[in-house]
């Protein structure tokens, strides 16, 4: 019985071993992803932005003064750099580069109306340290890692929106939670939605606003980040993602197995100890 045991052991050391590198190979491949999808997310938000000012609410647009138009444009960039900076802050023991990168725009913040609210939420959870040879709290983290990115769009999605109402763009009576429930429905579902990427097209009843002919109703146009349209539009960022799940398939094969050794080495340890205590 004690030879089972050391071999049972051996086994879930040699898995342990898998598991690691299996980690290790995970962990690169999200950091690889999550810096490319800043840059997509920089590059989307850009467009879906555009898209708002041009198709949605041209005339708004149009009102705005060019230095107006350009304050607007450089707070858009920056949202999406502030964004691209914060989807690597949870995947590093250390935050590196946030800092720098801040610096490097005060001078240009400082140009930014009172109608540009050019800051994302910080409350990012720490980032977890889990045992890399543990694949239960490897799941642990890669699931967290995936809220959090969630979270990171939905936040900037929510803070491109309100800058652009401040700017004047977007409706001053939009009602939010109308917008949240509208955006909710719209992430839980996993087609790619019709019309440009990543924009939220709603028709509501709002009080004073210029409304549809014959109708009483008035289409809304909002920003609205989703992970599966950016995926969509860009290659690279779709094909890590496919390499992620590859690797996912290949730690859960690797985590059934180290559960099934435990339980083996826990079977082998109460018939042991049952042995032990046992007297006619």
């Amino acid at each position: 019985m004690a030879r089972a045991i050391e071999r049972i052991e051996q086994d879930i050391a040699a898995l342990k071993e898998a598991i690691r590198a299996i980690a290790t190979e995970l962990q690169t491949a999200y950091a690889s992803y999550l810096a490319t999808l800043g840059l997509a997310v920089r590059k989307q938000l850009i467009l879906a932005s555009y898209h708002l000012c041009t198709q949605g609410y041209p005339e708004n647009f149009l009102h705005l003064s060019l230095n107006q138009r350009q304050q607007l444009q450089q707070a858009i960039r920056k949202l999406g750099q502030l964004a691209a900076e914060q989807l690597l802050i949870y995947i590093k023991s250390e935050e590196t580069g946030g800092d720098e990168g801040d610096e490097g725009d005060e001078g240009d913040e400082e140009n930014v109306t009172s109608s540009s609210s050019v800051t994302l939420d910080k409350s990012i959870p720490e980032p977890l340290t889990p045992d890399t040879s543990n694949p239960i709290e490897l799941a642990t983290w890669q699931q967290k890692l995936e809220e959090v990115t969630q979270e990171i769009l939905k936040k900037l999605s929510h803070d491109a929106n309100l800058l652009l109402q401040k700017a004047g763009i977007l409706p001053k009576k939009l009602p939010e939670p109308i917008l949240a429930a509208a955006a909710a429905a719209s992430e839980a579902s996993s087609e790619v939605m019709p019309g440009p990427p990543n924009l939220l097209n709603l028709v509501i009843e709002i009080e004073n606003e210029q409304q549809l002919e014959d109708s009483g109703l008035t289409q809304i146009m909002a920003i609205n980040l989703r992970l599966g349209e950016i995926e969509f539009a860009d290659v690279t960022l779709s094909s890590e993602r496919r390499q992620i799940r590859n690797i996912l398939v290949q730690l859960n094969k690797l985590g059934r197995e180290y559960q099934k050794k435990h339980r083996e080495k826990a079977i082998a340890e109460a018939e042991a100890a049952w042995r032990s205590s046992w007297f006619e």
